[in-house]
């Protein structure tokens, strides 16, 4: 860190303690060449996620919006909101992991129908049915097929 009096580039932290908020940490810092004091003051960067739509339309990354769908494909089933909240977290936490900053929403879907498959089958198949669009009963009895024989091998 910079010192603002002499310019020197190396300092030590003397104190280091979490705003009122938990948002920020404030540090106090000594400068190694002059030996004056400062403050300085560290922030999490949050750089938004924009999610690119089937349409090439552009928006913010809603995690309540993935949070509404897996509700949708899990009503009337045994999951827990904690288990679907914990789902959106792991699904946020590798889109702000990777270095993409644009991401198309079938892969926020990819991410979802993974997590479903291993929590509930049905709401698997529920939430499947909407992203893929299945266009007939045929295109649904395919997907119950590759289930049956992945869950056989």
């Amino acid at each position: 860190m910079k010192c603002p009096y002499c310019g020197y580039d190396e300092s030590k932290v003397i104190d280091s303690r979490p705003t009122d908020e938990g948002e920020r940490i404030r540090r106090r810092r000594e400068c190694l060449k002059c030996g004056k004091r400062f403050t300085t003051y560290e922030v999490i960067e949050t750089v938004p996620i924009i999610v690119i739509k089937k349409d090439k339309s552009r928006e913010s990354f809603d995690r309540n919006k993935l949070l509404n769908g897996l509700l949708r494909a899990c009503e009337k089933r045994p999951v827990s909101i904690d288990t679907l909240e914990r789902v959106v977290d792991e699904i946020e936490g590798s889109l702000q992991n990777s270095l993409d900053r644009e991401v198309p929403s079938s892969l926020i879907g990819k991410y979802a129908m993974e997590k479903l498959k291993t929590i509930d089958e049905v709401a698997y198949v529920r939430f499947a049915s909407v992203y893929r669009e299945f266009k007939d009963i045929a295109t649904f009895k395919e997907e119950l097929d590759r289930m049956m024989k992945a869950r056989r091998d």
